[in-house]
This record gives C-alpha cells, structure tokens and sequence, in this order.
C-alpha cells in the first residue's frame, strides 16, 4: 500500500490525473469519464475471491431502492459501512462501472467491516428531500438486516460522496427528514459533499442542484446541510480533494467551523493533495490507501 496519489496507477495515468488536477472545473464530466476509465482499469486486477457479495437487495418499492452487501465469512459484530454514491441529484449508480463504486464497500469488506453500496432515486423524479428519505430507508434496512451478515446494527457509519454526501448528511441532521425516533447512525462521514444548495452562474451543476432542490433558491438557506450543522451528534469525518468541483471544499470547510462553533468536537478533516472529485473515491481499494486508511480508522474507532 502507498499514500502517494496515484501511485497504483501506470505511468501514463499518473501523468494524466496530475495534469487533469488544475483544469479539473473546466470540464467536469469529460474529466470523469478519464479518472473513471483509469482507476476502473487497475481495480479489476485486485483479487476480491475472499469476499462475497449479495446483491440488488430491495429496501424499498422503487427499482432503485436496491443495495448490495459485501464481506468476508466469519464476521461477527462488525462495523456496517454505508456507502451513498454521487452523481450531481440527477445522474449515478452504485456500479458506474463493474469496479466503481463497487471499490468502496469492497475495501471496508476487505478490512473487517461490512460493506454496503446503496442505490437511490434521481431528480427530478425524487426531488428534495426524496434522496434523504432513501438513505433512511437503507439505513433501516441495515439494522434489520445487519446481524444476518454478521454485522453490528448499533455501529453503522454513513459514508456519502457528493450529491451522495448531501443526502447522508440531510439524514443525520436536517430536522425536516432526521427521522424523530434517532437517526440509528453511530457515526457520519462525507466526501466532497455538496453541503451547500447554490444555483450560482460558475457552478457547472446549477441545473442539478435546481432539479432536486426546486427552482425557488429562497429556499436553499433551509435545505443546505451546512445549515443545520449544530444538529450532528455523532463522530463525523469530512474529506475534500484538492481540485473540487467549485466551491465544494469551501462548503465541506464551512460544515466543519459551524459543527466546531456548536460547541461539538471538531471533526476529522482531510485533504487529499493531487486527487480531484472522482478520484477521491476512485482511488480506494487500489493500493493507493491514503483516504481508505483514514476511514477504516473512522469506522473502527470514530469516538
């Protein structure tokens, strides 16, 4: 394993995904498409024989109300990783590709934990606050269902990224969707979250935000997670790349001064030098294991 970025990936890739770092904004989805490509490559060659997996399991009514399950046998009591994939609210799947985001749970799994991928619906089918309520759905599903792939339904830890981050974050502290029974989660980590609602004109995703926030922005102060960040009462890991989508960092920075002035402990928070958006995520599980040993310790140990 290695924590310098992009250290698993061949020469020419490494060459590409530093040269993509500083124009990353310009060109969002095009970027993507080469990290995703780059890092799908080199986790297919990662052996995962000791791992099994049970998949498209239904905690909802939707078609996309789907999760899947990954671990290794003779688990008992293990910490239960949620992991909520991004996608700009309108776009997204837990496998973008056979290897992501499939990586992610697959590293967890690996590493003594229970990993799970969670589907959820899109906007503008799923408007706010339809992508939090699918997290809640799949967050009672693993309590129900934890114990049966030896897990410990009193130590789920919610893992969002991006729009993913915004919905598991929307979860645990929004008071207009955090379930009034308790939230059921014993710790929260978000990656690259948008945790901020914005329409601004240099935002590239403007049209997303407003197909699952609305097109009324007067509205966006109440629906941010940032606002109701004096709310989090749990262990809580922030993590940003160092080229985000703009504005992204700042809000995830912003997150963690307002849980910190709350009077609650100020949370893990981690920058990753080089890695971008995508490859935040992309690069776990590829023995580049600078972020996934960060949060494997979060989840085996978040107090």
């Amino acid at each position: 394993m290695s924590s310098a970025p992009f250290s698993s990936l061949p020469a020419d890739a490494q060459r590409l995904m530093r040269d993509i770092g500083p124009r990353w904004a310009a060109d969002i989805v095009g970027n993507r498409k080469l990290v995703v490509t780059a890092y799908s490559a080199v986790l297919a060659g990662i052996p995962d024989a000791a791992i099994a997996s049970t998949k498209e399991i239904p905690y909802g009514p939707h078609p996309r109300h789907r999760l899947d399950v990954y671990r290794t046998p003779g688990l008992d009591a293990a910490p239960v990783v949620l992991f909520v994939h991004g996608g700009a609210f309108i776009r997204g799947d837990k496998d973008s590709t056979p290897e992501i985001y499939s990586n992610v749970p697959r590293y967890f799994a690996r590493h003594g934990c229970i990993g799970i991928n969670v589907e959820y619906r899109l906007a503008p089918e799923a408007a706010y606050p339809g992508g939090a309520e699918d997290v809640a759905g799949a967050v009672a599903w693993a309590r129900a269902h934890a114990a049966e792939f030896g897990g410990d339904p009193a130590k789920i830890i919610l893992v969002g990224h991006s729009a993913g981050g915004s919905h598991a974050g929307a979860y645990v502290c929004d008071p207009a969707i955090r379930p009034k029974h308790g939230h059921g989660v014993a710790a929260l980590a978000l990656i690259s979250g948008r945790l901020r609602a914005d329409a601004l004109p240099d935002n590239p995703n403007a049209k997303a935000v407003q197909a699952y926030y609305g097109s009324d922005t007067s509205l966006y102060e109440q629906r941010s997670v940032v606002t109701h960040a004096a709310n989090i009462d749990v262990p809580l890991f922030l993590a940003v790349a160092e080229y985000e989508n703009p504005y992204l960092d700042a809000y995830t920075a912003e997150f963690a001064q307002r849980v910190g002035m709350s009077g609650r402990r100020f949370p893990r928070f981690v920058q990753l030098p080089g890695h971008n958006h995508t490859s935040i995520v992309a690069h776990i599980d590829s023995g580049e294991d600078l972020l996934g040993a960060a949060l494997l310790a979060f989840a085996q140990s978040p107090g």
